[in-house]
């Protein structure tokens, strides 16, 4: 989905600005979505909701799969040699299978997890994707980069932080940091007053950066 976002945004200003930026000089946004994230309501729900997928389901499967592997490497020990050609060959399937989840584990646990949290992420995401094509057409801006992306010596114009233009239209509460050096810089579009909470540092949430 982080990865749409960006691919999307770009498809859809090349859309919106084909026939004149030949024309015109490119104008260039960066934007951190972990920041917006960060501020939206309901997002600190995120990191227990999977605590409790790890636990009471994860760890549930990883349970029972070595119960399962360690009944049917008995059986194998027990019964194998009686067995027909095809019906050892399919136990032995069986029992590989089984030895490769366990061994395997961390990986295939670390993807279930990851899975989940995007799934948890997306409905978030989805609302900042609908702001954000909007500021883009709004302002329009021709490229949208990832704030990463840029050299740490490079001074980048704080007025074309997609990430706050984003958070002041959704109305998420931005630290007061924030707040501060954005109208220093001419910024518009704050409340008058900061509301309760202001002030406080972006928490990073659960999932990828």
């Amino acid at each position: 989905m982080k990865k749409l976002l960006f691919v999307c945004l770009a498809f859809s200003a090349s859309l919106l600005f084909s026939n004149n930026t030949s024309a015109q000089t490119q104008k260039i946004g960066y934007f951190d979505d972990q920041l917006v994230l960060s501020l939206m309501p309901g997002i600190e729900k995120v990191s227990p909701m999977l605590e409790s997928y790890q636990k009471d389901s994860l760890q549930v499967e990883y349970d029972y799969t070595i119960k399962d592997y360690q009944r049917q490497d008995s059986l194998w020990k027990k019964d194998s040699a009686g067995l027909a050609p095809k019906a050892r060959e399919l136990a032995m399937a069986d029992l590989v299978k089984l030895r490769n989840k366990l061994v395997y584990w961390q990986q295939y646990s670390q993807q279930l997890t990851e899975a989940k949290t995007e799934a948890l992420l997306t409905p978030f995401r989805q609302k900042i994707f609908e702001a954000l094509t909007a500021i883009v057409a709004e302002g329009k801006y021709t490229m949208v980069l990832k704030d990463d992306s840029f050299s740490p010596y490079v001074q980048k114009p704080l007025l074309d932080n997609l990430a706050i233009r984003v958070a002041i239209r959704m109305k998420l509460t931005l630290p007061r940091e924030y707040e501060d050096a954005w109208r220093a810089a001419g910024g518009t579009g704050l409340p008058t007053s900061a509301p309760a909470g202001a002030g406080k540092p972006p928490v990073k949430p659960a999932g990828k950066g």
